[in-house]
């Protein structure tokens, strides 16, 4: 017997259809098992795809599962922002033109907050579940820069951190050098595939005050991601952990996606109070695409 499923997606970090990263909803998934879950992600074959769910903690409004073409994940940045957006907009969240409500992760409880001006597609922001934490040492600069096809002096101080997954984080000398980026499989399987992170951030800062970045995620199925939270969050975090701000707000705009011709603009925070990190949010606005039906 076929089961239906209203589904929609989303271009999210952005206010422009077809830049951002792309992501497919299905509401009132309950019907569903884990095993069509990821096969329908497979078949939408995006970086991932979201599936709400009645709640199973008392303090969430929504659960969802999010599953990238390969595996599932207990935390994921343009999902949560992309879901929360939706809802928002389809009116079964809180209502108004800035609300708040909690989804339920794999990860954790996380905190998100939707805005809505006139005229402009709806902002989404997590708060995430987890606050930033270290990783081991990464591999030496000679590898990564192999990995990368770069030069060792192209490469700054890599880092492991998570913010509820993790990721290797690594700078670069300039932003022109994320252009030059040739992944090499072998490589990164060597050194990273069974590494405490096998996605790799890789970032410069920009002229204009931005940062550039590339998220390159072969082991979950996803060579390269247009946008990335879940990084953002990272970045964000490891800037928290490494400021001098004693108390206050480290803020920063991250463009993604540009060398795949899907701009994404990700807004980061993280909030330091009496010399710790107490929050790391990120945002960004989302653009409903597609509308439709899913036969199961």
């Amino acid at each position: 017997m076929t089961a239906t499923y209203a589904f929609h997606s989303l271009d999210v970090f952005t206010e422009t259809r077809f830049g951002g990263n792309p992501l497919a909803v299905v509401l009132a998934a309950d019907g569903l098992n884990t095993r069509q879950m990821q096969t329908i992600a497979r078949e939408f074959n995006l970086s991932e795809t979201v599936f709400v769910l009645p709640v199973t903690q008392p303090k969430a409004d929504f659960k969802v599962r999010i599953f990238t073409p390969e595996v599932e994940m207990p935390f994921a940045g343009h999902p949560t922002v992309g879901t929360a957006c939706l809802l928002a907009e389809l009116g079964l969240a809180p209502q108004g033109d800035d609300v708040r409500f909690v989804l339920e992760e794999n990860v954790g409880l996380v905190p998100v907050r939707v805005r809505r001006d006139a005229g402009r597609a709806p902002f989404g922001e997590l708060t995430t579940a987890v606050l930033p934490e270290r990783g081991p040492a990464p591999p030496s600069k000679a590898v990564l820069a192999a990995m990368l096809g770069l030069d060792a002096a192209d490469i700054g101080d890599a880092a492991f951190v998570s913010c509820g997954y993790p990721y290797l984080l690594l700078p670069l000398r300039a932003p022109e050098l994320l252009a030059g980026i040739a992944l090499d499989l072998p490589t990164w399987r060597e050194h990273l595939a069974q590494a405490w992170a096998h996605h790799l951030y890789v970032y410069a800062q920009g002229y204009e005050g931005e940062i550039r970045a590339r998220m390159f995620a072969p082991g979950s199925g996803v060579f390269e991601d247009p946008a990335t939270g879940s990084a953002a969050v990272a970045l964000a975090g490891r800037l928290a952990l490494d400021s001098a701000i004693a108390d206050g707000l480290i803020s920063a705009v991250i463009h993604q996606g540009l060398e795949m011709g899907r701009p994404s603009v990700l807004h980061i925070e993280a909030d330091r109070v009496a010399g710790a990190v107490t929050a790391v949010r990120v945002g960004g606005h989302a653009v409903r695409v597609l509308t439709g039906t899913l036969h199961v």
